[in-house]
């Protein structure tokens, strides 16, 4: 390895889908549901033997979560009483895929913004919680798209496989084998997302975000050295979805619950916070770093409370709305890819020599923190 090189951030993109859901809409699809299912257990219910569908409301889903509304690539199916996920056309497999189809406009933003072409790309790697199909991988297909070089592959670390890409391309770049990668994180929540349980119905959305990674010293203009990284995780069954390639073997192809994003959320927050809130405080001791040292804080986009309490934890008191911008009442839970949309949002305005930390945190468990300085503009 060579010591001299460092991997810098020169590009970042975000690709939003034009459909959006609000609270509103949804609460009216949800509670239209629960009344027909309630209609039809009518007399199950009456006998206590069939727990009835409770309603939800905006005002619920406001406070549980800090969301008020979401991006999705289908909001009919989702709004359909009768349906309750997605509607996605069938695509043949010579046309491109709907992963590959986002990933390439988020990656086109990337490369535009870090002004090189997509031939000097040495690695693509798709990082998402969820990825279309088994083999081929997506970011092989995301890498003829664009027509770059080298090789691809996908990875899945769930909410956190941004921040473990970022550091698999630095890695690769610090030791000379790539001089340059994207990391891209295509997110299609609302198909994993059980739209029928009032408890997460809300959560998730779709997006997808994208960033360059290059030599610093080849990179020409503005951009964020990534100056540390560090990743965990800790197996927990909290947060799991239990579809699989497995799943006709078991003779479970029927409409099953578990199949789908299931989570105890009152022991996620209770395991999840103090593990990521000693992570960053680790990391930024091991580096020689104070919290008043960071300008940002780009976290995790999965719930308002969630974040306002590590962001207490990590700057000893509370920060302000620009110290650690929240994107997840527009786009609501977006995986892997909400700390990356906010960075990419949030993060023009830093002045050379100003530091931030990327970090994301979920299923696994997993926590992946990149600490990084602003250079030039």
């Amino acid at each position: 390895m060579t010591k001299d090189i460092r991997a810098a951030i020169t590009g970042s993109g975000v690709f939003t889908p034009s459909q959006v859901i609000t609270n509103d809409e949804l609460v009216v699809a949800f509670n239209a549901y629960a009344d027909r299912q309630n209609a039809l257990h009518a007399d199950e219910i009456a006998a206590g033997t069939y727990a009835p569908v409770p309603h939800s409301s905006a005002d619920f889903i406001k406070s549980a979560s800090g969301i008020e509304q979401r991006f999705v690539l289908d909001k009919s199916g989702v709004l359909d009483p009768d349906r309750m996920y997605p509607r996605l056309s069938a695509r043949a497999d010579d046309d491109p895929g709907q992963m590959a189809e986002m990933a390439v406009h988020a990656c086109t933003d990337a490369l535009a913004m870090a002004g090189i072409d997509a031939g000097q790309i040495d690695a693509v790697i798709c990082a998402a919680s969820n990825h279309e199909r088994a083999y081929p991988a997506v970011a092989i297909e995301i890498q003829a798209l664009l027509g770059t070089g080298g090789f691809a592959f996908d990875m899945n670390v769930a909410c956190s496989s941004a921040t473990f890409g970022i550091q698999a391309a630095a890695d690769m770049i610090r030791a000379g084998s790539i001089r340059r990668a994207i990391v891209v994180n295509p997110e299609i929540c609302s198909a994993h997302l059980e739209w029928r349980d009032r408890d997460c119905h809300f959560i998730f959305g779709d997006v997808c975000t994208a960033v360059v990674l290059e030599r610093d010293d080849l990179a020409t203009g503005p951009r964020f050295t990534v100056d540390s990284m560090r990743c965990a995780t800790q197996f927990s069954n909290n947060i799991r979805n239990n579809d699989g390639f497995l799943r006709r073997t078991r003779d479970q192809m029927d409409d099953r619950r578990d199949m789908q994003f299931v989570q105890n959320g009152r022991r996620v927050f209770k395991e999840v916070l103090p593990m990521v809130s000693a992570h960053i405080a680790d990391h930024l001791a091991d580096e020689g770093l104070n919290a008043d040292d960071l300008k940002r804080l780009w976290l995790h986009q999965a719930n308002k409370s969630m974040n306002d309490f590590i962001g207490r934890k990590v700057l000893g008191r509370t920060p302000t709305a620009e110290e650690q911008p929240n994107i997840l009442q527009d786009y609501a839970n977006t995986s892997s890819a909400g700390s990356i949309i906010a960075f990419a949002k949030h993060s023009a305005d830093l002045i050379s020599g100003e530091r931030g930390l990327i970090c994301s945190f979920g299923a696994g468990y997993s926590v992946g923190s990149v600490v990084v300085t602003r250079k030039g503009g």
